[in-house]
């Protein structure tokens, strides 16, 4: 993490800039964000929205998830917070709409190593949000954090997300064959990578270019 050097009055008007961020994202702290989205540390109080997104079919099929009731998502979330190889953001829209929750886990700072975790609510897919919030995530992990390697799975079958971690850099290094089991049947997962010198080779604005 970089030190940050400024003035009185630099730093009074970036407080300002916090406080506005806030009120434009219902009193939400924007910890990161970009052009188009902001992420926002994920909260006990986000249970209830990240189960409902949880319950979509969809989002259960591709990612895999099983059913837990809303009190043990509320622990999980809780017990996540303490954790440090894991960050958790819910991603706001720039007028605070709620569209998905984006993580790094398995983060091992010796190593220089974690995993892309992303999901978007059902009636916020299709509409470009996906590629932003990934690239957004990348910039965290390889702009403030001493990660050098990321790691990505989906489902071989999931289209949409396979294009988007193309699309973001990531290069796939093969197939984890039957590697998950959900609704009774074995499913490939495409395993993906993307190396700090192939994120500094993309022609793309960062996320602090916003």
């Amino acid at each position: 993490m970089t030190t940050d050097f400024r003035s009185s009055d630099e730093e009074q008007a970036d407080e300002a800039g916090k406080e506005g961020e806030a009120d434009k994202s219902g009193e939400r702290e924007i910890s990161w964000r970009s052009r188009s989205i902001g992420l926002s540390a994920l909260d006990v109080d986000d249970a209830e929205l990240m189960h409902s997104w949880q319950s979509d079919p969809v989002a259960a099929h591709h990612v895999g998830f099983w059913p837990r009731p809303l009190s043990a998502l509320r622990e999980r979330i809780e017990r996540d917070i303490e954790n440090d190889d894991r960050d958790d953001f819910l991603v706001l829209l720039p007028d605070g709409t709620p569209v998905g929750h984006v993580a790094l886990t398995n983060q091992n700072m010796v190593d220089g190593t974690a995993q892309v975790e992303q999901m978007l609510a059902a009636e916020h897919r299709g509409a470009g949000h996906a590629g932003a919030v990934l690239d957004a995530l990348v910039d965290l992990a390889f702009g403030e954090l001493p990660l050098y390697r990321l790691t990505a799975k989906t489902h071989t079958d999931n289209a949409p997300a396979l294009a988007v971690l193309v699309t973001a850099g990531f290069t796939q290094e093969g197939i984890s064959r039957s590697a998950c089991l959900h609704r009774g049947r074995r499913h490939d997962l495409a395993v993906f990578s993307l190396l700090r010198p192939e994120w500094e080779a993309l022609n793309r604005p960062r996320a602090w270019d916003a």
